[in-house]
């Protein structure tokens, strides 16, 4: 089936096939301008109305770090803490006032949101493609992704988002896999149990 694809099937061992959640890291660091590439590659990926609502926070500081760890589940505790670089990958839910800039051939599209809560939908949505493009991304730089959704999300935006509007969506280690990274990878589901034809 590889050869059905325009990619290497080294690209796509890269990407897919052989790449893994890490649970462990090296520590080697991560860089700005690594981040900077990945953002760059993968802010092509599409979204609704062009609206790019995914906001990646770094967290580079002692101090961001320890008040981060404060919210994240006992399992996922260690795991940040030892990691490389965290970035909270979070959804900006005034993602509507960029739509000037994104969007610019619909006049009044910055107004066409005044229900929060349609507005925080429509950014989760699209922040959650968005997501999942910045995970490739990373796996694209040849680094290793660990993203994790076991901690209190409200506590974080309460803490280390207040006042953006940014609404935390997922919590995502990198850095290149250290020691042990790997679980035994699990069973994925067969085309005849995804794929419908109507």
């Amino acid at each position: 089936m590889s050869d059905l694809l325009k990619l290497s099937p080294e690209a796509q061992d890269l990407l897919f096939r052989e790449a893994r959640t890490a649970n462990s890291f090296t520590d080697e660091p991560v860089s700005d301008e690594q981040v900077e590439a990945i953002q760059d590659l993968v802010k092509y990926g599409p979204t609704a109305m062009n609206c790019q609502p995914l906001r990646v926070i770094l967290v580079r500081s002692d101090d961001a770090r320890a008040r981060l760890l404060k919210h994240m589940s006992d399992g996922n505790r260690v795991k940040t803490a030892t990691a490389p670089l965290v970035a909270i990958l979070a959804a900006d839910t005034n993602f509507n006032e960029n739509l000037p800039q994104v969007f610019p051939h619909a006049e009044g599209a910055k107004d066409w949101f005044p229900d929060p809560e349609a507005r925080e939908a429509m950014a989760r949505l699209n922040a959650g493609l968005q997501i999942g493009y910045f995970l490739m991304g990373v796996r694209a730089a040849g680094l290793a992704a660990g993203p994790m959704t076991g901690f209190d999300a409200a506590g974080i935006d309460e803490d280390l988002l207040a006042g953006t509007g940014f609404k935390a969506m997922v919590v995502v280690n990198i850095g290149h896999p250290g020691e042990n990274a790997w679980f035994d990878r699990l069973p994925r589901l067969e085309h005849e149990q995804v794929v419908t034809t109507l």
